[in-house]
């Protein structure tokens, strides 16, 4: 049995795994949804950026002995970072449920860095996602809990991330993880990630038919891939 810590992407919370939590692969494995500080739990003191998220993720694997992630969205890169801290990490595997793999998949998070505070960002966000609901329902239960992270910790993650993309390409960074998988549906993908996705030897799962939330919509298609991956 492998010890997998599950974290949710940006503005979103464990509830997000809640259906996998009743499907064969929580039966095989311990699953250990992890709310993020500022998602959930409550927010860092200081400022709320990926590395800082990424070191009490570490705090977090070493208290459960994990040594895996399942990562979702922009979650993919704190993982990584969490992952190649070799100091202080037991983080040998990080799976990406659809997370960053260049600046285009910041698609949410990125715009926050558009926003002089954290307020007009978390107003105008939510906006938008009204917007998306009468043709993607399942935004709705997306959009509820963005309604529950602090506005703060959301804003400020957000233009970490954006900043973070500039500077780097996330998918190069998850690549430098010892052992990195990416499960994708392509319809869910930026054109530039999947540009980079064909270009790189980066070991890929497909989840056709799911949306980018697939432990929510899909989970029983995740489950059969995680397991897949994980009982080689």
């Amino acid at each position: 049995m492998t010890n997998i810590i599950c974290i949710a992407g940006f503005g979103d919370n464990t509830s997000m795994f809640d259906p996998l939590l009743h499907t064969q692969v929580a039966s095989k494995h311990q699953l250990f949804p992890f709310n993020l500080p500022g998602f959930g739990a409550p927010p860092l003191v200081e400022q709320t950026t990926l590395s800082a998220l990424a070191e009490s993720v570490n705090v977090f694997a070493k208290q459960h002995n994990a040594d895996v992630i399942l990562a979702h969205s922009v979650a993919s890169i704190i993982a990584s970072l969490a992952a190649l801290d070799t100091t202080s990490t037991p983080i040998k595997t990080v799976i990406s449920l659809e997370g960053n793999l260049t600046a285009e998949d910041a698609y949410f998070s990125g715009t926050a860095a558009d926003y002089d505070t954290p307020e007009e960002f978390y107003t105008s966000f939510l906006a938008r996602l009204n917007g998306m609901i009468a043709d993607r329902p399942i935004i709705e239960r997306y959009r509820e809990q963005v309604m529950k992270a602090d506005v703060r910790a959301l804003w400020e993650l957000g233009s970490d991330a954006r900043r973070f993309s500039e500077e780097n390409i996330p998918g190069e960074i998850l690549m430098k993880v010892p052992s990195a998988k990416y499960m994708y549906n392509p319809a869910n993908v930026p054109s530039a990630s999947l540009d980079w996705l064909q270009s790189h030897d980066l070991a890929s799962i497909r989840l056709d038919d799911a949306f980018h939330w697939a432990s929510v919509d899909a989970p029983d298609l995740l489950s059969r891939k995680l397991l897949e991956v994980l009982d080689k």
